[in-house]
C-alpha cells in the first residue's frame, strides 16, 4: 500500500471526520463560552447522553456541581493563556453524567484557533478501571501492611515473651545461687555459732552434777542458768533462719488488727526482761493514742529484734530505753542503747544478710535480724532509721503512716 496515498486520505475532511467519530476515547470541543461544539460518539456514550444532545450546552454541565463554580474561573484562566496540557496528574478529576452517577477521568487540552474563533480541544479517558486497579493494589498494600504488622507484634511479643523468660531464669538462678549461699553461710555459721552454746552447755551439765553432789546450790543455779542461756541463744539463731525461710516462700503476709500498742510493747518488755541475765536498765515511756491497727506478730518480731540487739550491744548495766508515740500522722517506735554503736561505713550494710559489724564480731549473732526486721517493715509499709556513732550508742526508729 502506498503510505503517502494513506496518509493524504487521513489529512482529508473525511479522514479527520473518522478518526473524530471512531476514536475509542472521548473527544470534545468547546467554544471560548465554554460552550460544547462538537463531541463525538464514544464522549456521548461515556457520558450517558443522546446524540447532539450536548452541543451548545456548558462544559460545566459534565462536571460535579461542587467543582464547577471553580472550574468556571480555571477555565476563563486558561482561556486567556491556552496552552496544550493534561489534566489529572496528582490531581482527582471526576466527570458527571446524565443519570447524576460520577466517574474519575483524565483529561488533555489542546487549543486551537481558526476563522471563527479559538476553540479548545479535550481527549477525555474514563479511568475507573485503573482507579479500582490502584485501590485493590493500596489495599493489598495496606493488607501486606497489616499482616507485616501484626506478624511483628507477634515477632515483638515473642521477643518480650523470650525476655521475660531470660530475665525469670536468671532470677531464678540468682535465687537459687543466693539460696545455696546461704545454706552454705549457714552450715559455716552453724557450726561455728553452736559449737560454743554445746560446749558451754557440756560443761555446765557435768558441773551441775558435781555442785549439786556437793549441795552446792549456788554455783549449782548459775551454771543451770548457763544452759538456759545457751539453749536462748541456739534457739535465736534458729528462729532467725525460719523466717528467712518464711519470708523466702511468702508465707509471711501483714495482717493488720487493731490492738492497744501500749499493752503489747508492755508485755514484750516483761518477756524480754525475763529472758537477760545481764542486769540492764530497760524502761518504756508511751505518748499519745493507744490504739492503733498493726500486725501484732509481725510488731512483735521488730521489737524482740530491737530490743534484744539493743541489749546485746550495750555493757552490763548499761540503760535501753523504748519510746513510743501515736498521733494522727504516724506510729513511731523508738529503741535507744548505750552499746557499742555502728560505724558510719557499716551502716550502708546493715541490712544485708549474715552482715556483722566490724566491732561486733566477738558478740554471738546470725547477722540476720536487720534484714528480718527490714522485710517485716516492708510487708507493712513501714520504713527504719538508725543513728549511731561509734561507742555512743545506736538509736532506731520505726514508723508507721497511718
Amino acid at each position: 500500500m502506498d503510505m503517502n496515498f494513506g496518509k493524504q486520505r487521513m489529512e482529508t475532511k473525511e479522514g479527520v471526520d473518522a478518526l473524530f467519530l471512531y476514536a475509542t476515547e472521548g473527544i470534545l470541543v468547546v467554544n471560548e463560552k465554554g460552550e460544547i461544539v462538537r463531541i463525538n460518539p464514544s464522549a456521548e456514550k461515556l457520558f450517558g447522553y443522546p446524540q447532539d444532545y450536548l452541543l451548545g450546552k456548558k462544559i460545566e454541565a459534565l462536571i460535579p456541581k461542587r467543582f464547577s463554580t471553580q472550574h468556571e474561573k480555571y477555565r476563563t484562566n486558561y482561556a486567556e493563556k491556552p496552552y496544550a496540557r493534561s489534566m489529572g496528574a496528582g490531581m482527582e478529576l471526576y466527570g458527571l453524567r446524565k443519570d447524576g452517577s460520577e466517574f474519575p477521568l483524565e483529561i488533555s487540552l489542546s487549543p486551537y484557533s481558526t476563522n471563527e474563533g479559538r476553540f479548545v480541544i479535550a481527549f477525555i479517558l474514563d479511568i475507573t478501571s485503573k482507579k479500582q486497579s490502584e485501590e485493590r493494589l493500596k489495599n493489598y498494600s495496606l493488607e501486606l501492611e497489616r499482616q507485616v504488622r501484626n506478624r511483628t507484634l507477634v515477632l515483638e511479643e515473642a521477643i518480650d515473651e523470650l525476655e521475660k523468660t531470660k530475665m525469670e531464669l536468671r532470677k531464678a538462678l540468682e535465687k537459687e545461687k543466693e539460696l545455696n549461699e546461704m545454706k552454705s553461710r549457714f552450715v559455716s555459721m552453724a557450726s561455728h555459732e553452736f559449737r560454743t552454746p554445746l560446749t558451754t552447755m557440756m560443761s555446765s551439765l557435768s558441773l551441775t552434777s558435781k555442785y549439786g553432789a556437793q549441795n552446792d546450790l549456788t554455783n549449782q543455779e548459775k551454771h543451770i542458768q548457763k544452759i538456759k542461756n545457751s539453749i536462748h541463744n541456739m534457739t535465736d539463731i534458729l528462729n532467725d533462719f525460719l523466717s528467712v525461710s518464711k519470708l523466702e516462700e511468702g508465707k509471711i503476709v501483714n495482717m493488720p488488727l487493731e490492738l492497744n500498742l501500749k499493752t503489747l510493747i508492755t508485755e514484750i518488755v516483761g518477756e524480754i526482761e525475763a529472758l537477760t541475765t545481764k542486769d540492764h536498765s530497760l524502761t518504756y515511756t508511751h505518748q499519745g493514742a493507744e490504739t492503733v491497727e498493726l500486725d501484732p506478730k509481725l510488731l512483735q518480731g521488730v521489737l524482740f529484734n530491737l530490743l534484744s540487739n539493743a541489749i546485746k550491744f550495750s555493757p552490763e548495766g548499761g540503760a535501753v530505753d523504748l519510746a513510743s508515740l501515736v498521733n494522727e500522722e504516724e506510729v513511731r517506735i523508738s529503741v535507744k542503747d548505750s552499746g557499742i554503736g555502728i560505724s558510719k561505713e557499716d551502716q550502708e550494710h546493715l541490712f544485708e544478710r549474715f552482715f556483722r559489724g566490724q566491732n561486733a564480731t566477738h558478740i554471738q549473732g546470725t547477722g540476720l535480724g536487720l534484714n528480718i526486721i527490714a522485710s517485716y517493715l516492708k510487708l507493712m509499709n513501714g520504713t527504719i532509721r538508725i543513728d549511731s556513732e561509734e561507742n555512743k550508742g545506736t538509736l532506731i526508729t520505726v514508723i508507721f503512716k497511718r
